[in-house]
């Protein structure tokens, strides 16, 4: 078996995330040579401007994937909520691992929950799904945009520049800081970004390292993902609108719960869906649909053309 050069974006969770999938190539191939190489997206090069504002679709892994086309990588480890739902030509998902935990998590400086935060408290977060639902849930508190890692946020909390910052708990959890979480919001509160949680293992398209990495493949995992990224791309694929999506799959049957609501938090379109688990992208679109038919189009007018794809 040739060596494996794995594509990963340099942040600490990126890393982790990249040593994880390192690390079971060579439990399963003992002797395979697995090397990382960092990669700096767009993403990461603009950290003080807004991701609305640098525009375009997959900010935090075009980079990359340009490095799998010129053969310089073989295999990239992006977090699934970054992947745009359209992927190049000539490469495709290789395979999609257990979940981590798909849940938003607040952390505030005296681990206070939501519900304890006094008026006016300043939430940091980059998410403009988390600004909706989060103002729509408590539309007295004060949300701050924030950009960064998981370490520079929660440098921003402990310096006092904002009373809380939300934040995904798979990230926290990936990196060992499970003990910084405060709060685990609930779904009905603030709904996860789609495939939230989720790793996507993407290469080219028609080589063998897909079969040689098979066994990472979670199908439970993928058929959420499915699911969730078929009810965006319906949106529009763009991650710029405040959408949440989160599935849970069985055995044979699948559930998806989806929102969209407007960016300030004063209309939100709440949703759910079921049925059989091999029509998941289906069930995604027909969620989606229904919620547009319901009046959540008006949301999404008037950004229609301008819809960028981002970290959420």
């Amino acid at each position: 078996m040739t060596p494996i050069r794995i594509g990963t974006r340099g942040s600490a969770l990126a890393l982790a995330q990249a040593g994880w999938v390192k690390r079971k190539l060579e439990e399963r191939y003992p002797g395979i040579g697995v090397g990382t190489i960092t990669i700096k997206t767009s993403g990461d090069r603009f950290l003080n401007t807004p991701i609305k504002a640098i525009g375009g679709k997959g900010i935090f892994v075009k980079e990359i994937e340009e490095a799998l086309l010129r053969k310089e990588i073989d295999l990239a480890v992006h977090s699934m909520k970054d992947l745009p739902t359209e992927i190049p030509s000539g490469l495709r998902l290789l395979a999609v691992p257990e979940r981590e935990d798909p849940r938003d998590v607040l952390v505030s400086l005296d681990n206070r929950p939501l519900k304890d935060l006094p008026q006016g408290a300043r939430i940091g977060t980059g998410s403009l799904r988390r600004q909706a639902q989060i103002l729509y849930h408590r539309p007295d508190l004060s949300v701050q945009p924030m950009r960064g890692n998981i370490d520079t946020r929660l440098k921003k909390l402990e310096r006092g520049e904002v009373d809380a910052v939300v934040m995904a708990a798979a990230g926290l959890k990936r990196i060992g800081y499970e003990n910084r979480i405060s709060e685990y919001l609930s779904a009905e509160i603030c709904l996860s970004a789609v495939a939230q949680g989720a790793l996507g293992l993407e290469g080219r398209d028609g080589e063998p390292l897909m079969d040689e990495i098979a066994f990472l493949h979670h199908l439970p995992t993928a058929l959420e993902v499915e699911a969730e990224r078929g009810f965006l791309r319906r949106l529009g694929g763009g991650c710029q609108i405040p959408v949440g999506a989160r599935a849970w799959a069985g055995e044979d049957r699948i559930r998806l719960t989806g929102v969209i609501c407007d960016v300030d938090g004063s209309k939100l379109f709440r949703g759910e869906i079921a049925g059989w688990a091999k029509d998941a992208e289906k069930l995604g679109q027909e969620l989606a649909e229904r919620l547009l038919k319901d009046g959540a189009d008006e949301i999404l007018a008037p950004k229609e053309g301008v819809l960028a794809h981002g970290s959420n």
